[in-house]
């Protein structure tokens, strides 16, 4: 930890366990071309433990508030104006105008060529995609205390409901890389299926903060779900995206980079994340990233039990087509192909924090030879990189599939 007295308002978690983060992040350190620590940064990063969605903060307040209140929003409300915009609630209340006003306006330096150039990198990436945003993302953010007490709390990721939110945060990233998925609602056409979820789960968020906000040690951990916490998730999903799908062995372009930041950075955006925070290089993000690193506070018990909840799902998981004979084959092939990356993407000392056995490299491997032939063979010419395409959606769509486990598909219903 820092031996700098820190301002009263960053909580007691922030660079707590400093010199763990750094040891963590050499890795990030070297790839990022990151010089030292940026003080500044540091301190926006401290600041902004105790920032929150404010839009959204207003939105979660007006909807949980007395049925007789003449500002309340009520759930119908809401997902008349997620679905048909504004314009599909007359007389809506203050804050619902409000919020929908800002998400549905599209800031200047949206280029829409470039979100969808973005959303074909993405798509291309298929099973790369998702076997990173689980491993290194989502389970190596389990390694920092905060929001993973949080997870637990909210019972999210945990038990039963671990499988379903999975497949739901899968259908969620797929249905941005589709063409036309994060437009707005205008002139009565409806917004795309990647911008009302992202929206919805923006709502979400905003309510979580609304209902653990009065029982949440903010001194320990700043505020929830903070605008910190935010950009660290953002940076999961962009900057740790690439890093990640490039340790596999795919080829990413400095302009593929670019288009992949850009629809990333319009994601953030709609989510609420801070301009601070939004970037356009991956290089950018890198830095942010780092310095994030460095502002979280060591393991709590959370991070195991998220942790060992993911690789029990494996063995919930369905696969159409597969007889049920062999079915218990594939899922400990998918527990042992998931405990085997986790080895090589997380670390000896990290499996063993989070209660992991360690595994062969094997799924590397393999997944790398794959990957040549896929990109730097097949992915050469036109036609090679539209059957990426293709296969990265059937290979998104089939992850979605095995994760809901034939229950319908659908982000959870916000609760009042």
């Amino acid at each position: 930890m820092t031996s700098e007295v820190l301002p009263a308002a960053f909580p007691s978690r922030y660079r707590e366990a400093e010199e763990r983060s750094r040891r963590m992040g050499r890795p990030l350190r070297a790839f990022g071309r990151i010089d030292g620590v940026d003080e500044e940064l540091m301190e926006r990063v401290g600041r902004g433990f105790s920032e929150r969605d404010e839009l959204g903060a207003r939105l979660a307040e007006a909807m949980r508030t007395r049925a007789d209140d003449p500002g309340r929003v009520t759930m119908e409300q809401f997902r008349a104006a997620l679905d048909g915009g504004l314009e599909a609630v007359p007389d809506a209340p203050a804050a619902l105008a409000d919020f929908m006003a800002e998400v549905q306006a599209v800031p200047d330096w949206v280029d829409w060529a470039r979100i969808e150039r973005g959303g074909l990198v993405f798509r291309r990436l298929g099973q790369n995609a998702a076997d990173v945003l689980l491993q290194l993302a989502l389970i190596g953010g389990y390694r920092f205390g905060g929001p993973t007490d949080l997870l637990v709390a909210t019972g999210g990721l945990t038990g039963d409901m671990t499988r379903r939110r999975l497949a739901e945060t899968q259908m969620w990233g797929d249905s941005l890389a589709d063409p036309g998925a994060l437009r707005p609602p205008a002139g009565g056409r409806p917004g795309g299926q990647g911008w009302r979820l992202t929206v919805h789960v923006r709502a979400m968020h905003a309510l979580v903060n609304h209902a653990f906000a009065p029982r949440w040690d903010a001194g320990r951990w700043g505020l929830p779900i903070n605008m910190s916490d935010q950009a660290s998730t953002l940076g999961l999903f962009d900057g740790v995206l690439i890093i990640g799908c490039r340790a596999l062995g795919v080829p990413i372009s400095g302009p593929e980079s670019r288009d992949l930041m850009h629809l990333w950075k319009y994601v953030g955006w709609l989510m609420g994340v801070h301009e601070d925070f939004l970037v356009d290089t991956e290089w950018e993000r890198h830095r942010i990233n780092y310095h994030v690193l460095l502002a979280q506070a060591d393991i709590s018990d959370a991070g195991p039990q998220l942790t060992q909840a993911i690789v029990a799902a494996q063995a919930q998981r369905t696969f159409p087509g597969w007889p049920p004979a062999l079915l218990p084959l594939r899922r400990r092939f998918e527990t042992e192909r998931l405990l085997s990356m986790l080895s090589v993407f997380l670390g000896r000392e990290s499996m063993r924090e989070l209660g992991l056995p360690l595994r062969p490299p094997w799924a590397h491997l393999y997944i790398a030879a794959l990957n040549t032939a896929r990109y730097r063979v097949v992915g050469r010419v036109p036609a090679g990189r539209r059957w990426l395409e293709g296969w990265g959606a059937r290979r998104g769509e089939a992850v979605v599939r095995s994760y809901f486990a034939g229950e319908a598909a659908g982000l959870g219903e916000l609760k009042r």
